[in-house]
């Protein structure tokens, strides 16, 4: 064997040796850039976890952060005496600060502070008022000469249930009808004694 030919087989050696070791430095590179940008990810992420206000999106304007409440209230609505269930799915957890949940439809559960039932409703797509009841689907139920709305907390009637913010352990009654005062003691009565789901 020639020295060309040794020359020429130390080069090739010299040459792949060199190609490898650019390969594995890129390839280091890559990693390591790679690596920061993760790291950059979710330093940005726990820092924005940290700071943020714990406010879920699209919640009330006045609302505490969430978990600030933990509250639960009977609640009944009555209709010309037949009780509105609120336990159909499309009437359970509509918002992480108040909502109905678990398939029941007599317990509500607030989960800030600052929660009031208008949101509530709100969020169910109801329109609740000082003088409607107005369903999903378009039916509405509003005073008349015959008829009216009315709403109970604690059995003290209030003029607007929308302002309301429940308490632990609240008992809520919206009446619709032309109930005589014995019919709304009754309803009262009723909700007085649901089991709040906790």
């Amino acid at each position: 064997m020639g020295r060309k030919e040794r020359r020429e087989r130390e080069q090739k050696r010299e040459s792949y040796a060199t190609q490898r070791s650019s390969a594995k430095r890129k390839n280091t590179l890559i990693a390591i850039g790679v690596l920061a940008v993760i790291g950059a990810i979710v330093a940005y992420a726990s820092w924005m976890f940290v700071t943020m206000d714990q406010n879920a999106p699209g919640g009330p304007e006045n609302a505490g952060a969430l978990g600030s409440a933990h509250s639960h209230a009977a609640i009944s609505v009555k209709i010309f005496g037949d009780e509105f269930d609120f336990s159909s799915p499309s009437y359970q957890i509509k918002s992480p600060y108040i909502h109905f949940e678990g398939r029941d439809g007599s317990t509500i559960h607030k989960h800030a502070t600052g929660v009031t039932l208008g949101y509530l409703f709100d969020s169910l797509n109801l329109i609740v008022d000082d003088q409607c009841f107005i369903f999903q689907d378009g039916r509405s139920f509003c005073d008349n000469e015959d008829y009216s709305i009315k709403f109970f907390v604690n059995n003290m009637e209030v003029d607007d249930i929308r302002p309301v913010e429940i308490q632990e352990d609240d008992r809520v009654l919206i009446s619709y009808g032309g109930e005589t005062a014995e019919e709304i003691k009754e309803q009262l009565e009723k909700v007085n004694n649901q089991i709040i789901v906790k």
